[in-house]
């Protein structure tokens, strides 16, 4: 493992209790970092919390819920210390369905958390950020955000409009040595594969030229990067990991 330095780093994570989100937070403890996970399961936050040792705590935090993100962020930066590090992994997939089938409170379910809950999540610990003059970001889009994925398209707009997001942000944070990133992963061996029907499975799997799933050891490593100070000079930026089915 390349070794990333990130001793006096302190790091939030969404969706940290499972799947990409804990995966990167136990990389980014590995280099050094203290690490806030946040999640809407309490269970799940505590055995990720113990499995992660020392340098991990958590809150029970639902990213649309502005003000508890606020508040959520304000503990951190009490107990634990400045927060430097941002990445947004929390998301869901929504209903497998055609567009002209989709049922329009799953449409506002879906873009509420992929979208605003990141749109969120950013408005609330960018400002520390800025007042220190440093900080790193990453959003997590998807490969569905590039290219659109049938019967998926709630979630397929809300991770394009992420990518939007992300390189607006980018751009506005420039000077304050503030990189925002997004990664736009293929289909990972998550839980997420649980709410997907077989065929859709299939669908994806086959468009991907290295015949498999991410890893999420492979998701972390690369973001493991993008939030150190070895990134110095990208931002704005898109980070593909779809195993070579986007090359844009």
């Amino acid at each position: 493992m390349n070794q990333i330095d990130l001793h006096g780093q302190t790091a939030v994570i969404t969706g940290g209790a499972q799947g990409l989100g804990f995966a990167m937070a136990k990389r980014l403890i590995e280099s050094g970092a203290k690490v806030s996970l946040w999640d809407t399961n309490a269970d799940m936050l505590a055995h990720a919390t113990a499995a992660l040792g020392a340098a991990a705590s958590s809150q029970v935090v639902d990213i649309t819920d502005y003000p508890g993100l606020v508040g959520a962020h304000a503990q951190v930066e009490k107990h634990i210390g400045p927060v430097s590090i941002l990445v947004n992994s929390a998301g869901i997939a929504g209903t497998n369905a055609s567009l002209e089938d989709y049922d329009p409170d799953e449409w506002r379910r879906v873009v509420e958390v992929n979208l605003n809950g990141t749109f969120y999540v950013n408005k609330a610990v960018i400002t520390g950020m800025k007042a220190r003059n440093y900080g790193r970001i990453v959003n997590i889009s998807s490969v569905a955000g590039k290219e659109g994925n049938p019967n998926l398209s709630a979630y397929s707009a809300a991770k394009a409009g992420v990518i939007g997001l992300t390189k607006s942000l980018g751009k506005e944070l420039a000077k304050f040595d503030i990189a925002v990133n997004a990664i736009t992963p293929a289909t990972a061996k998550t839980r997420i594969l649980d709410t997907l029907t077989p065929e859709f499975i299939e669908y994806m799997l086959v468009r991907i030229p290295r015949g498999r799933f991410l890893e999420v050891d492979e998701a972390a490593a690369m973001v493991a990067w993008l939030v150190s100070k070895d990134n110095s000079f990208t931002t704005a930026s898109v980070f593909d990991l779809s195993g070579g089915r986007t090359t844009y």
